[in-house]
């Protein structure tokens, strides 16, 4: 099936830019929007970012304020980030878990980390699609794939979920604390 050939091309072939590959100058908003598109998968054009979304995500602190109207380095990785979680994640739950992955990181080094797992994912799902499949095989899988992302989904938000009880019960830190300590042995 050439469809099936075409999408897996994409998800072998297809990444967002490398962090010292975005522009070295700031963009405006209308500029933002067309870099971002082009930066991610899409067949359609239903969840193409708009500038709502961009005051959206400033308004509810997922994404810094511009500089002046101009967007950084740091706002495009960041709604990269945004657009791939959000298709998962609630709006509410992308912003919490990036904000802890930012914490004692830095923008660029995150992105690099998430990228490196998005690059990951893509490759291991394209190697499990074959082109030949039948439109029946293909339905199967289909619904096997939804299932499986159905769980993740569930794993991903119940440890969400932890984290932000946790933080808010200040046992995460106690818990880094002994994780960092180094194991006694006993005297003998």
């Amino acid at each position: 099936m050439d469809e099936l050939k075409q999408l897996k091309d994409k998800l072998l072939n297809e990444r967002p830019a490398f962090w010292v590959e975005f522009p070295d100058i700031p963009l405006y908003k209308d500029q933002v929007v067309t870099y971002i598109d082009k930066q991610l998968i899409r067949f359609d054009d239903r969840e193409q970012l708009t500038s709502a979304m961009i005051n959206n995500y400033i308004k509810g602190s997922l994404l810094p304020r511009p500089e002046g109207k101009k967007y950084t380095k740091e706002h495009l990785a960041a709604l990269i980030e945004i657009c791939i979680l959000k298709q998962v994640l609630s709006v509410g739950d992308t912003g919490f878990i990036l904000q802890k992955e930012l914490e004692g990181s830095n923008s660029e080094l995150f992105y690099d980390k998430f990228r490196e797992a998005l690059d990951d994912s893509m490759s291991k799902t394209a190697e499990q699609l074959e082109s030949n499949w039948s439109l029946h095989e293909l339905s199967s899988i289909a619904l096997h794939m939804a299932v499986f992302s159905y769980c993740y989904k569930l794993v991903c938000e119940r440890m969400i979920e932890i984290i932000r009880s946790k933080s808010a019960a200040g046992d995460l830190k106690t818990e880094e604390k002994q994780a960092k300590k180094p194991e006694k042995k006993p005297v003998k």
